[in-house]
């Protein structure tokens, strides 16, 4: 897959922005990176957008700019010009997507159904935009219309905010979604950038879904680890399980049978995708060891430790069921 694609699809989330003052430009996309979105879809609904996104683009150089309803060439064109690393058309145009590949640049056209999909396999295309999502019949529709195409993934955009983020995203066939709830015309025209930065930040938690899903307490062997198993559960109230490497009381505490990572132990934290998670931390500065990455042979993995402790417990990711 190209790897700008490669990239949205670690993001997870595609703000999809509509610009009248191109002034706005460079601080709308510093809210979007401090809320931990390094991505912005600018859209060609307004005079302004090739200056929003020439602007972003300079300023922001490690940040991914890309233009959103691009219906001509000339379009593109002025686009890619500008700096934008990635195109979004709401149909499907046949001229606009071969000069997007004439110039290396990838495109996402609109698909709602399986003849446009077929056109986008005509022409190479490995990731299209499922447009407009809800209005359509949602995921329901998409995962019927997607069925026949096992090599094609999608990014739904069109009614789209944080009461069906994870639906959609829970799907194996969507590499991402657009959406612009957090990116609200009123609040750009306001100058209220740090509640865009707000509603990313919750955009991006919902997306994660971090919650705890255990603490492990280090034992140095399977006897002890089981008698404190004992103890505690007698003391809480709590049922004790014996586990292959861990006995467990309750639901949240696990007594492992050998010292592991962390220098107490260790706090399992679920989240709804261990690959976004992980490009998340990266993103942030927080380094994952990923010679602790456990997951299927050629697919995504799904347990992981964060490379540092916290107060003696190191951090173990985990796929949500």
């Amino acid at each position: 897959m190209n790897e700008v694609l490669e990239q949205i699809g670690k993001i997870g989330i595609v703000p999809v922005v509509v610009i009248d003052d191109a002034a706005d430009a460079v601080p709308l996309c510093k809210a979007l990176v401090d809320g931990g979105l390094p991505i912005a879809e600018i859209t060609f609904r307004t005079a302004a957008a090739e200056e929003a996104i020439k602007r972003a683009a300079s300023e922001l150089p490690d940040m991914l700019i890309g233009a959103g309803t691009v219906l001509t060439t000339e379009q593109a064109q002025r686009a890619i010009g500008a700096g934008a690393r990635f195109i979004v058309s709401p149909g499907f145009n046949p001229a606009v997507l071969e000069f997007c590949a004439e110039k290396g640049v990838p495109i996402t056209p609109g698909c709602s159904n399986p003849t446009d999909i077929e056109m986008a396999l005509s022409h190479n295309l490995e990731v299209v935009k499922f447009f407009p999502a809800e209005a359509f019949g949602g995921l329901k529709t998409l995962k019927a219309i997607s069925a026949p195409y096992g090599m094609m993934k999608f990014i739904p955009t069109g009614g789209i905010d944080a009461s069906n983020l994870n639906d959609y995203l829970g799907f194996s066939k969507v590499l991402a979604c657009g959406g612009s709830w957090m990116v609200k015309a009123d609040l750009i025209k306001a100058g209220e950038f740090g509640a865009i930065a707000q509603l990313t930040r919750e955009a991006v938690a919902t997306m994660l879904g971090f919650e705890l899903a255990h603490v492990g307490i280090n034992m140095t062997d399977a006897g002890g680890s089981l008698d404190l198993a004992k103890s505690l559960g007698a003391l809480l109230a709590m049922p004790v399980k014996e586990g292959n490497s861990s006995n467990f009381v309750g639901a949240g505490i696990a007594i492992t049978k050998s010292a592991g990572r962390g220098a107490n132990g260790h706090i399992a934290i679920k989240t709804n995708s261990v690959s976004r998670a992980i490009a998340y931390f990266e993103r942030t500065g927080a380094a994952v060891d990923m010679s602790t990455a456990k997951g299927p042979d050629g697919g995504a993995p799904t347990s992981v430790y964060l490379m540092d402790s916290f107060g003696g417990f190191a951090i173990h990711l985990l796929q949500s069921k």
